[in-house]
């Protein structure tokens, strides 16, 4: 892989490590049961609230 592209020969903790010290992390899926049925998986899924909503219609009444 780093051969590939820059010619380079070094070890996986190597660059492991030298990658942490430049500021990357390793990033990892989140795991997923083995027996998960990704059919159902929509039903249990509650819905996120709108980002926004329209205030309800406000009447302008003049006050005595």
């Amino acid at each position: 892989m780093v051969w590939d592209e820059f010619r380079v020969s070094i070890s996986k903790q190597t660059l492991s490590r030298e990658l942490r010290e430049s500021g990357y992390r390793k990033l990892s899926a989140r795991p997923r049961h083995h027996a998960q049925d990704d059919d159902a998986i929509p039903a249990f899924k509650k819905p996120s609230p709108p980002s926004w909503q329209r205030s309800g219609r406000r009447s302008h009444a003049v006050r005595p």
